[in-house]
């Protein structure tokens, strides 16, 4: 396990825990009372570490190399029955961006999402999570799939953005996010967003338009990083924490703003310390959502998604 800065005092805890357990077991000393002790203060420290996270805390959280990622979701939700479609039709299949069919207890749905890699290898053949064009028009062609077939769609957000590259431009990168976001607007089926690590910038919005977005609790999701906030407005990365503070990117503040529908919670010390948990509490969410959904004609659905965001940005003096 890989801690960050913040965590280092659990680290110290959980080493001298498992030095006393050790003690414990070689030697005829008993050492059950000191052994609880510091059990007591690990989870006490734990407890006020993780509740008190700042903005830019829960920022480096959400991209801890430990984390699950999208296909960690599909797998554990769809216990083998995801079939992965690849292939915009057009260019090629871009491995950044993921999508295809698979069934979560007795009901199926279309599974987009962006895939980051778990070491140098596999993140270049992701692109670090970064998709180009095809990726986003691989994600549309699959959701058109869906709606055809009547099928509801979840997508799961986790990308720094999209591939800033010159031969993406070439190809149309900031036309193929806004296809995107003006297709599903008018998807005649659920669409349910969960940013499950970072949601940056277009990258993001490119399928992160849905009937319900959902965050997990230590996740970010802005227009823009802390660490290109900060290069624009200080010219230096070294004011990436009051930029995270000053952008209003936590769960906390985007429900607050009315800019997601709700707030996935995570077990203590984040997603990646109980994968278990967050697998049943997302697939729980995922199907509460969609019983609600599930009611509504596709008319309805598409008149109450298009209400939600027109309704984005209006306020009172």
């Amino acid at each position: 396990m890989e801690y960050l800065d913040f965590e280092l005092p659990i680290k110290e805890l959980e080493e001298q825990l498992s030095k006393c357990e050790v003690i414990g077991k070689q030697s005829d000393v008993d050492v059950t009372d000191t052994c609880k002790q510091i059990e007591k203060k690990l989870i006490q420290t734990k407890k006020d570490i993780y509740k008190n996270l700042t903005a830019w805390q829960k920022v480096q959280l959400s991209r801890h190399p430990s984390r699950p990622y999208t296909l960690d979701y599909i797998n554990a939700l769809c216990k083998d029955t995801f079939l992965e479609l690849h292939g915009d039709r057009n260019v090629k299949d871009d491995k950044a961006m993921i999508g295809g069919l698979g069934k979560i207890d007795n009901q199926s749905f279309m599974f987009i999402g962006q895939q980051k890699g778990y070491n140098t290898k596999t993140r270049q053949y992701r692109n670090f999570g970064m998709a180009n064009p095809e990726g986003y028009r691989k994600a549309l062609r699959l959701m058109r799939m869906a709606e055809k077939f009547g099928i509801p769609i979840i997508s799961f957000v986790d990308t720094p953005g999209a591939y800033p590259g010159i031969e993406a431009e070439e190809r149309g990168q900031g036309e193929a996010i806004a296809r995107n976001i003006f297709e599903m607007s008018r998807l005649k089926v659920p669409v349910i967003v969960i940013v499950i690590g970072e949601g940056a910038s277009g990258g993001a919005l490119g399928i992160g338009v849905g009937d319900r977005v959902l965050m997990l609790e230590n996740t970010w999701y802005s227009v823009i990083s802390p660490e290109s906030c900060s290069s624009i407005l200080w010219r230096s990365w070294e004011y990436k924490e009051q930029a995270a503070d000053a952008l209003k990117l936590t769960a906390t503040d985007m429900k607050k703003l009315q800019l997601i529908d709700d707030i996935i919670k995570e077990p203590l010390g984040g997603a990646h310390f109980d994968r278990e948990t967050t697998y049943k509490t997302v697939k729980n969410t995922i199907l509460g959502v969609y019983d609600e959904l599930k009611k509504l004609s596709p008319k309805d659905l598409v008149e109450k998604r298009m209400e939600k965001y027109f309704n984005m940005g209006v306020y009172k003096d």
